[in-house]
């Protein structure tokens, strides 16, 4: 009889349409997890007040939330992380937040660091998990001087806005070098935002070529369990048609089920 999927804990973003409020992710992430990943994705709502709903932590336990799954896909979004999550400045009038969002990522991502439940993160995902862990970010990357603009081109359709953008070069003997047998890659790029200073927890996979840090992986101490993974990218756009995306989620799948077994 086959053995059950891994559970992997999706974290919605709260979308408003009309008059409503929606918790959800994004069809490609879904999509990536379930195909490139081999596990049942399971979207887990926002937490945080809300136009319908009191705050969820009453309500739910994130050591509970995070001993039922088995690994955990923080996506990219519209919206921006609260700054003084890092101590940042407040970000401009305009700028697209997603507090109940905030309230759930940060917290699910500390207690899956304790129970040692793989994490895969990207684009704000991977901001997520630097400034869980202590690290700050740059709210507006591209008006830092020596950095590019590393924002997509809204004028073009989606499939232009995800086209390869500029290369990466992996750190020799890393995660994603290892893993790819590639010491560079060309990626995507679609966002304002950008790592600071890294978390003395993570240590760096990857730099674009203005230096500015695109991947990270959790920094092994010795019987160390966790298995954790961010790039800046978008890997679960069309991942099926992209080696170093296709070897990522099989890597993250790989690695939700050597933790299952060590349980």
């Amino acid at each position: 009889m086959p053995s059950a999927l891994p559970i992997v804990g999706i974290a919605c973003d709260v979308i408003t349409a009309g008059l409503h409020q929606f918790h959800g992710a994004g069809e490609k992430y879904i999509n990536a997890v379930a195909h490139g990943a081999a596990a049942m994705p399971v979207l887990l709502p926002a937490f945080g007040e809300g136009t319908d709903i009191k705050d969820l932590n009453g309500l739910y336990n994130v050591k509970d939330i995070v001993s039922s799954i088995d690994g955990l896909f923080l996506t990219g979004s519209p919206s921006n992380i609260q700054p003084h999550h890092f101590d940042g400045p407040a970000h401009e009038e305009g700028t697209l937040e997603d507090p109940q969002r905030d309230s759930l990522t940060l917290e699910l991502i500390r207690e899956c660091v304790s129970q040692a439940v793989p994490i895969l993160a990207v684009c704000r995902g991977f901001q997520e998990l630097n400034v869980a862990l202590g690290g700050t970010l740059h709210a507006k990357v591209h008006d830092i001087d020596g950095y590019h603009d590393h924002r997509e081109d809204k004028t073009k359709d989606r499939q232009g806005q995800y086209d390869v953008s500029h290369s990466v070069n992996f750190i020799k003997g890393g995660l994603l070098h290892s893993l790819t047998a590639e010491t560079s890659w060309s990626v995507n790029s679609l966002h304002s935002q950008g790592i600071n200073m890294l978390s003395e927890q993570l240590v760096i996979e990857a730099t674009a070529d203005d230096g500015l840090i695109e991947a990270v992986s959790w920094l092994a101490k010795e019987d160390d369990k966790n298995w954790i993974l961010g790039v800046q990218w978008h890997p679960e756009w069309q991942f099926e048609s992209n080696k170093v995306s296709k070897i990522i989620f099989q890597a993250f799948g790989d690695a939700i089920r050597k933790s299952m077994a060590s349980r």
